[in-house]
């Protein structure tokens, strides 16, 4: 019996150690690699970004500062990119998400309809 607790012991000690050791490795390289990936897919969207206004106050995006970038979420759809005039347009927009989410996409389809 004390052989298997000496080695549950010693299994655990380890663990513990890679544990603490682990605390002292920087994920500073991972952490800004991750956060690029991001930024670089935030701006890729941002670029295709259909409107020009608020999809809630219909205010030019950046007519109140830098426009604010909000990602939906809904269980089983892909993430959505909104835009608004200010974070204080968001509360609304959370309240009736499918009104202005139809916005957006109205907006989408009327950008991809041919050009005469």
């Amino acid at each position: 019996l004390f052989p298997v607790i000496n080695l549950t012991m010693h299994s655990f000690k380890i663990a513990l150690l890679l544990a603490c050791a682990a605390l002292f490795v920087s994920p500073a390289p991972v952490l800004a690699a991750a956060s690029g990936k991001k930024k670089a897919d935030a701006a890729q969207k941002a670029d295709n970004y259909p409107l020009k206004t608020c999809v809630v106050s219909g205010e030019p995006l950046g007519s109140m500062g830098d426009s604010f970038q909000y990602t939906h979420k809904e269980a089983g759809k892909p993430d959505r990119l909104v835009r608004f005039c200010c974070e204080g347009c968001v509360d609304d927009f959370k309240k009736e998400p499918a009104k202005f989410l139809k916005k957006l996409d109205d907006a989408v389809a009327a950008n991809a309809a041919p050009k005469k």
